[in-house]
């Protein structure tokens, strides 16, 4: 098969390049059985495939979930917060696909169907077919269905990428008194900060507040003397206590010079520095523990 032709495969009836339904293609002609089992195909959900070279994350999942969704279902949850450029839940997780009332339909394996009341003003639907819930229910529906670390990193990243605003938050939580799930979304949403940059910053300031710390500052900027220092991810400034999440990029020999001159300046200026990697997140406990003792003993 000619390159062209591969494209005019993976291009066609489908709302992303390089996914499709494999029962569109063979019956229109355009792959027989065996190139379709062969390759260079992957499969995504069941009956829809993807170009081997498209990278295997939620969105191609939710990509595949919307070639099979009925007329009505949009994304919702996190799936379509991953629309909507906030991060990904892993790769495995279902995609949430919401059910007006009157649609039945159960999907197949990988997807997730919840049926709900969805207004106009709840439904964005797109030219490319990813069909999605609105920023607003979004964010309630992430707050409502998560748990509250999840859910605020999810949320700080929307309100980072300005897809929903503090007085968008606000209005949710007046109009959302008594609504199912209210108190879980209450509780997340009133944690959120649009300063954080990252997920685990979101996840050891929920951890914080949840374990009865002080609220610590994200994106903190730390001054001497009139003099600039560095910027950091969160900061305790009464107790001069700083947590820095380190990523894979921190482990880049340059960075990793930088990181050490600029920690030696804060301790220079009398700041307690706790560096975080993926490793120590996974236990947070540890983390809050490791945090209290400090501010502890800057008191």
């Amino acid at each position: 098969m000619s390159r062209a032709r591969l494209r005019d495969v993976t291009t066609h009836r489908s709302f992303s390049a390089g996914v499709f339904v494999g029962a569109h293609a063979v019956s229109e002609g355009w792959l027989t059985q065996r190139r379709l089992r062969e390759g260079p195909f992957v499969r995504v959900l069941h009956g829809v495939y993807a170009d081997a070279s498209r990278t295997r994350d939620h969105l191609l999942r939710c990509q595949a979930a919307a070639l099979l969704m009925p007329p009505g279902a949009v994304l919702g949850g996190r799936s379509a917060a991953t629309v909507l450029g906030a991060p990904q839940p892993e790769h495995g997780a279902p995609v949430i696909v919401m059910l007006p009332d009157g649609v039945q339909w159960t999907g197949p394996s990988g997807v997730r169907t919840r049926r709900a009341r969805l207004d106009a003003g709840d439904l964005v639907r797109r030219d490319d077919g990813l069909h999605h819930t609105s920023p607003a229910r979004t964010a309630w529906d992430v707050a409502a269905t998560e748990t509250t670390a999840t859910a605020v990193g999810v949320v700080d990243a929307m309100l980072r990428a300005e897809e929903v605003t503090e007085s968008d938050l606000r209005e949710l939580l007046q109009d959302g008194a008594g609504r199912w799930g209210a108190a879980r979304a209450r509780k997340a949403l009133t944690l959120c900060d649009r300063r954080s940059q990252s997920p685990p910053e979101s996840w050891v300031r929920v951890a914080c507040a949840l374990a009865g710390l002080p609220v610590p500052v994200p994106q903190f900027e730390v001054h001497r003397d009139g003099l600039w220092l560095a910027q950091v991810d969160l900061a305790w400034p009464i107790h001069r206590v700083i947590v820095e999440y380190e990523g894979p990029h921190h482990f880049d020999p340059d960075q990793m010079t930088r990181d050490d001159a600029r920690y030696e300046r804060l301790a220079a200026a009398g700041w307690t520095v706790i560096r975080l990697a993926a490793s120590d997140i996974r236990d947070m406990e540890a983390v809050v523990r490791r945090i209290a003792q400090a501010l502890d003993a800057a008191r």
